[in-house]
């Protein structure tokens, strides 16, 4: 949505033509509540708006056919190491020589995806923040093997769409998340000890740190599934760090399938 606003040329890619047609609806309906904000006053401009983003995007089930006018692939897909690697060296394989390969990854090593390529020095992490239309930042990923021009492209790139890049290198969780995941742990820890009730935890940051969100309304927020993901695979890298020490009451509750928001229950329940 934000490069094909910008004026890019996007091709979205997905497993099935279904997948894809509620996907571009949901595009279309981000985009409405945009112009409401954006051109508030200005109602055909909106509409102008909405049509020229959207005739700025198509869809596609074949990754492989469609690379091969590419100049950027921007990988978001499951989470897994395996299946990530997988397309890439297929893609690898049809992509132009030029064509740079980004993943939007949160928790995995980059250099490992760029390995699995023969292009190191054209591949670097582009890492987005939910909701990406709301959120202004973009973490630019700079492997040791991503060249210069590679990594200027990529913060070239993230300004064109309106976001403010920061750069790091291929460390576990990046910025964000290597404080913001050990910050969410640490809160679980002390609502397990007994501490302190979770709502006091999180009006606590909301009120004293001026968070949006405490972070057990944050962790059911983005997932306990996706949070136990991410700390069980720092823990597997640096197994004596106090700070990836999994969490038995967050193991409970993902094995108890209790994930949050979307599942209706995770450290509070919703309707």
């Amino acid at each position: 949505q934000v490069a094909a606003a910008s004026g890019h040329a996007v091709v979205l890619v997905d497993q099935s033509d279904e997948i894809l047609k509620k996907s571009t609806k949901g595009i279309e309906e981000s985009l409405k509540r945009v112009i409401k904000k954006k051109f508030a006053d200005k109602p055909e401009a909106g509409a102008e708006f909405i049509k020229k983003t959207l005739k700025n995007l198509t869809t596609s089930t074949d990754a492989a056919s469609v690379v091969h006018s590419t100049d950027l692939v921007i990988e978001a897909i499951v989470e897994n190491l395996e299946v990530k690697n997988k397309l890439f060296k297929t893609l690898d394989k049809f992509a132009p020589e030029h064509t740079i390969f980004a993943s939007n990854t949160s928790s995995l090593q980059i250099t490992k995806m760029a390995n699995a390529t023969t292009r190191q020095d054209r591949f670097g992490g582009l890492h987005f923040f939910n909701p990406v239309p709301m959120m202004k930042l973009v973490e630019v990923i700079k492997t040791p093997m991503t060249s210069q021009k590679t990594f200027e492209s990529l913060v070239d790139f993230s300004k064109a769409v309106g976001k403010s890049p920061v750069s790091c290198k291929d460390t576990p969780g990046f910025i964000v998340n290597r404080l913001l995941v050990p910050y969410m742990m640490e809160a679980v820890r002390l609502f397990e000890r007994g501490d302190a009730s979770k709502e006091d935890i999180d009006v606590a940051m909301k009120l004293g740190a001026g968070y949006p969100m405490g972070p057990f309304e944050l962790l059911d927020y983005v997932g306990l599934d996706t949070s136990k993901y991410i700390i069980d695979g720092w823990h597997s890298l640096e197994p004596n760090n106090p700070l990836f020490a999994p969490s038995p009451l967050l193991n409970k509750l993902v094995e108890e399938k209790k994930l949050g928001k979307k599942t209706g229950e995770g450290f509070y329940k919703y309707k």
